[in-house]
């Protein structure tokens, strides 16, 4: 008996565990997506058998073109077919705003969706990362009021978020743990058949509330952890010795595993999931130890920093270089947030470029962002070019923001001819200080001294 399965929200998320839920037999699925001005166009190119991401995605070229062939997976933005679904996931974004409160309109909206159209019978699955208590009090909320039908016993609700990252889309998504936050037993039964299919770890059966600790804290310790880096990066610059050295040597160990430092943290996930910890901490609890949270908020701080960092080694090269930030030309080397992706969200390189315009916003400065795989579509801070030798021809400054495997291979002496003053600000390791210093670049890096060790 075929299973009808509708996936809400094609993004990062919706698109792999759509296709790969697909390519199970006698699975059906539907994926729905808004038509707004920015990803109206994703639904053709899906219909197509397309895959819209530009980065490196090992699988999902094929998977997708292999199940819209097979007349197993098709995109619409219409809820119709929700009426006949057996499942329903939720992949829609969960945003926080400039006051670190969550913006559920997207939740809200296809919950109210899903309400109106849902059979009795059916399982609606979260995948989006909400704000512990989310699940509870405003979902189910929602889906009852506006359906009339009682969670548990017309229709099933679980938390079991995802943990993809870009680049990796299929394999988080088929080689982790699955964590299953159902309301009853009935429920987790259910998500574990779903999952049981593609999943090829362990499900991991919880309570709600706790599957949505689970994915927040587990972002939050990434985050933290991140920060540590930073901070040391920062102390190992004033000792005029580089972390990147150190940590290897610290790793050597078998039982630690230090995270690296860089010029920001970005994505949808490390920069809202703390802030929707802390939400959800605030909201329901009775915060009996609020007076004790003070390592997320601090982390989240001093990763936000890292772009404002990136700027003061360029500024400190300019100033040892009796130079003003005037008539030059900046060129911003990758604009997605990870290498070899096209994901721009909340990219480092955003932040870096904002600070820039509003510091030096009367100073002549032409910038012009180079990326390999990001389209102007997901970028209009700046001109964006994916030619190489464009970007950096006449430049002043080359800032390094993503590490992309491209920017390992460049013919270093043809960089120095093109440039107009040779300085590199490397805000993710890409190169050895002495290699470019050596063919005469002026060379800045997050998390070594300006200064080579005597």
């Amino acid at each position: 008996m075929a299973t009808k399965i509708v996936v809400i929200g094609m993004g990062y998320v919706g698109i792999p565990m759509a296709a790969i839920l697909a390519d199970v037999d006698d699975f059906y699925v539907t994926g729905i997506q808004r038509r707004s001005n920015r990803s109206a166009w994703k639904i053709d190119w899906l219909n197509n058998g397309k895959n819209p991401y530009e980065g490196v995605e090992p699988g999902l070229d094929e998977l997708i073109e292999r199940v819209v062939k097979t007349g197993k997976f098709k995109v619409t933005d219409s809820y119709d077919d929700v009426s006949e679904a057996d499942f329903i996931l939720i992949d829609v974004q969960t945003p926080v705003d400039d006051e670190k409160i969550p913006r559920y309109a997207s939740l809200k909206e296809v919950s109210k969706k899903i309400a109106t159209h849902i059979k009795k019978g059916a399982t609606i699955i979260i995948e989006s990362t909400v704000a512990p208590g989310t699940t509870d009090n405003i979902v189910q909320s929602i889906l009852e009021e506006k359906s009339g039908l009682k969670r548990g016993f017309d229709f099933y609700l679980v938390f079991s978020f995802e943990r993809v990252m870009p680049g990796k889309l299929i394999e988080y998504i088929t080689d982790f743990p699955r964590v299953i936050g159902g309301g009853c037993e009935q429920a987790n039964e259910k998500a574990k058949f779903l999952y049981g299919k593609v999943v090829k770890k362990e499900l991991q059966i919880t309570d709600t509330l706790t599957a949505e600790l689970t994915k927040c804290i587990e972002n939050a310790y990434r985050d933290v952890n991140i920060a540590f880096a930073n901070e040391m990066a920062l102390l190992c610059e004033d000792f005029n010795r580089n972390i990147f050295e150190i940590i290897p040597l610290i790793n050597n160990r078998h039982d630690r595993m230090m995270h690296y430092p860089g010029s920001g943290v970005g994505g949808h996930c490390l920069t809202k999931d703390p802030w929707l910890l802390l939400y959800g901490f605030n909201k329901y609890t009775e915060r009996i130890n609020e007076s004790k949270m003070k390592i997320i908020p601090h982390s989240r701080k001093l990763n936000d920093f890292m772009p404002y960092h990136l700027i003061e080694l360029m500024e400190n090269v300019f100033r040892d270089s009796h130079r003003l930030v005037d008539n030059i030309k900046i060129t911003l080397l990758g604009v997605s947030y990870k290498a070899n992706t096209d994901d721009t969200r909340n990219t480092p390189t955003e932040n870096i470029v904002k600070i820039l315009k509003t510091r030096y916003h009367s100073h002549n400065i032409v910038y012009l962002a180079h990326d390999p795989y990001v389209k102007e579509r997901d970028y209009n801070l700046t001109e964006l070019t994916s030619d190489f030798n464009k970007a950096v021809d006449n430049a002043d400054v080359l800032l390094f923001t993503t590490n992309h495997s491209v920017y390992y291979d460049i013919d270093l002496d043809d960089l120095k001819k093109r440039v107009n003053t040779p300085i590199i600000i490397d805000g993710r390791n890409i190169f050895d200080k002495k290699t470019v210093e050596k063919l005469g670049f002026i060379y800045r890096k997050v998390g070594e001294g300006a200064k080579n060790p005597v």
